[in-house]
């Protein structure tokens, strides 16, 4: 059973995202669970984020200089015993947070995912959207959103050192040591916007500038990861013999990101 009296908080990192941000907060603010704490951690943004952030959250920090280190500091403002992280472009459904709250107590997992999915507009992101909807029912490929805050505090919480593959860290982090993840069932819903090549690539060369870091910590975790998803695809095959552009489009998406990321991590061990 559910405790409703245990407190959720609600983590928020962002930086200059005034177009998406209202609606994620709305939708922590329509949660049906009766305790959320909502906490914003504001990377100096030069838009109207700020502004936008205090209508809405229960406390607003400024902290830098990457979404780890603003998690990481959310976490610790936190006053409940449970933590939720969100990007600023995702938007909950009202039962998200009692439902991921149910099935902790349900399963006993450690870590609760709440699977998600490409919302936007254009050719580029109905793409990412058909590839997400190849994960919907993949625990493996799935990085927790909910965990006990003493567990994040005492495990160390979001390595500063990357920037992109954090989230894959700590799950990687939580198998290696037999922690369980579940999936909870609802989906949340991811605003992408009109996504471009050149969106793809910048993002995906970002990211890729953390994967020395990632190898570091975990041999074989990128290999790993990419036969998951070609395993995923495969079983999605029907899906998406159903819709061949996008699926086409898909793949020549996947190439691109699969560049930016060895791209990426070829500047990033260069600075290493």
């Amino acid at each position: 059973m559910t405790d409703v009296s245990e407190m959720v908080s609600v983590v928020v990192p962002t930086r200059n995202n005034q177009r998406t941000i209202a609606a994620c907060l709305e939708s922590v603010r329509a949660q049906d669970y009766p305790s959320v704490e909502l906490i914003v951690v504001d990377n100096h943004s030069s838009d109207a984020t700020q502004q936008i952030a205090r209508e809405y959250a229960d406390r607003l920090e400024i902290a830098g200089p990457e979404r780890s280190a603003q998690r990481n500091r959310g976490i610790e403002v936190a006053s409940g015993p449970w933590i939720i992280w969100l990007d600023s472009d995702m938007i909950l459904p009202p039962d998200a947070v009692t439902a991921a709250v149910a099935t902790a107590h349900e399963t006993g997992a450690t870590g609760i995912a709440l699977p998600e999915r490409t919302v936007g507009e254009g050719f580029w992101t109905a793409c990412r959207a058909l590839e997400r909807e190849c994960y919907l029912d993949q625990p493996g490929l799935h990085n927790p959103r909910l965990l006990r805050r003493d567990y994040l505090r005492e495990d160390g919480g979001f390595d500063p050192a990357m920037s992109g593959p954090e989230d894959a860290d700590l799950r990687l982090r939580m198998r290696e040591r037999g922690d369980v993840i579940a999936l909870a069932p609802v989906i949340i819903d991811h605003d992408e916007g009109r996504l471009t090549l050149r969106d793809i690539w910048t993002k995906r060369y970002y990211y890729g500038l953390s994967i020395p870091a990632l190898e570091n910590e975990h041999e074989g975790a990128v290999s790993g990861q990419g036969r998951a998803l070609l395993t995923a695809y495969v079983q999605n095959r029907g899906r998406l013999l159903r819709r061949p552009v996008h699926a086409a489009g898909m793949v020549l998406m996947r190439g691109m990101e699969a560049a930016g990321y060895l791209a990426g991590a070829r500047a990033g061990r260069r600075r290493r």
